[in-house]
């Protein structure tokens, strides 16, 4: 079976190093790549057309998001995780937009091997720490322009569940905030997530917040 191709960038040559053994254990994975700022991850990416990007936010001459957007603008299918210290609200937000595959902390490196098979396979990643931010990361959007839901086939009372699902309620607390009953919350979540081919409640708030404006 082809190994899957890995391009790492971060400024920290130790840290680099460390991701590369770690990924170099996988038998499915190979490293192709290394840079150490964001101008460099647009110039490999361009180059080698990994699989994958691993990418650090904070870096010299461009930083990952700045990358990020300018590479997805002309690889639209590219598949980035950006693995970084900061949980910062601010750069949460972006990588959302942005529409990369998941946002990671350092210290989850134990989960990497995981989440790079995960994120190659199409699936959203995000560290505990930035799930747990989710919820108010919602609440603050939700005073933003609200989603063109009608884009998505999604009904107005599909779109009520949607956003209180998004904000961290439970099936309960929306069935009696909308007057529902839990069977028919229920039903409406599933309906929701056929319509949008998610997987679960994570990835709706995650869509949510990249689609709210």
């Amino acid at each position: 079976m082809d190994k899957k191709r890995i391009l790492l960038v971060d400024d920290d040559e130790l840290i680099t190093m460390s991701l590369e053994m770690i990924i170099a254990a996988e038998p499915d994975f190979e490293v192709v790549g290394k840079g150490c700022s964001g101008r460099e991850a647009v110039q490999l990416f361009d180059e080698l057309h990994p699989d994958l990007l691993l990418m650090d936010i904070r870096m010299a001459d461009m930083n990952g998001l700045e990358a990020a957007e300018e590479i997805l603008s002309n690889h639209k299918d590219a598949t980035i995780l950006f693995l970084t210290t900061f949980s910062d609200d601010e750069y949460i937000v972006k990588a959302l937009k942005l529409g990369v595959k998941g946002y990671l902390l350092k210290q989850d490196y134990k989960s990497l091997p995981a989440a790079l098979h995960a994120a190659i396979n199409g699936q959203s990643v995000f560290g505990g720490a930035v799930i747990d931010k989710l919820p108010t990361l919602m609440d603050e959007s939700s005073h933003e322009n609200k989603l063109d839901f009608t884009a998505f086939d999604i009904t107005e009372k599909e779109y009520e569940v949607m956003q209180l699902v998004a904000e961290g309620f439970s099936n309960k607390e929306i069935s009696q905030k909308l007057f529902l009953s839990e069977g028919t919350v229920r039903n409406y979540l599933s309906s929701i997530l056929e319509k949008l081919n998610l997987r679960d409640r994570t990835q709706l708030a995650i869509f949510y917040l990249k689609n709210t404006k």
